[in-house]
């Protein structure tokens, strides 16, 4: 038998579905920790908190100022490890953190105090702190589909592959949001492109 038939023949052989895919591996990876944390493994939990929270801290820090941010952030976490036993889907770890995260800085709204801000003339100098926090601003004015990628692209500095990831979305969808979101963040600060 000629060498490329025997070759062909071990293609044939090899079982390429007992392979998972990279992506299907991480899925399983993520239920793993799930089922582990649930049965009270907190090493576990501490694992889905440090793959989390650069996700949940963006998605927060779209919503609540950057002063409460980190304390919604461990609200959700908190709220998380309390239920994380009602989670239906173990795979769709992500998107239950992210739903939590909107559901918790919606409600910080409704528990906060009015408060009132001071005049910028107050503020003095115009440095790089103010910069960012105007730009900061500006992104929370964008829509609602824009602000989040936005901010865990450029203040989280994750990758539109990790934000579609974790946060349940399409790759292709992560990018027009990015894309959309940039195009409009640049002509509200005045940026030509």
């Amino acid at each position: 038998m000629p060498e490329s038939e025997m070759t062909g023949n071990l293609f044939l052989l090899t079982n390429t579905a007992a392979t998972p895919a990279p992506d299907e591996e991480k899925v399983k990876a993520e239920a793993q920790l799930v089922e582990r944390a649930t049965e009270g493994d907190e090493e576990a939990f501490n694992e889905i908190y440090k793959i989390f929270a650069p996700m949940v801290h963006g998605i927060v820090l779209a919503r609540v100022p950057r002063d409460e941010a980190a304390d919604v952030v461990q609200e959700v976490f908190l709220s998380a490890y309390k239920n994380l036993h009602t989670l239906r889907d173990k795979n769709a770890l992500g998107a239950w953190l992210a739903m939590i995260a909107r559901n918790r800085a919606t409600e910080f709204y409704r528990q906060a105090k009015p408060t009132e801000e001071l005049p910028e003339e107050i503020g003095g100098k115009h440095d790089s702190k103010t910069e960012a926090r105007e730009i900061l601003t500006a992104i929370r004015h964008l829509p609602e589909t824009y602000k989040e990628t936005l901010i865990l692209r450029l203040v989280e500095g994750m990758t539109g592959q990790e934000i579609a990831e974790r946060c349940g979305l399409t790759p292709e969808s992560v990018r027009v949001n990015l894309h959309r979101g940039m195009k409009i963040l640049r002509r509200r600060l005045g940026i030509a492109e």
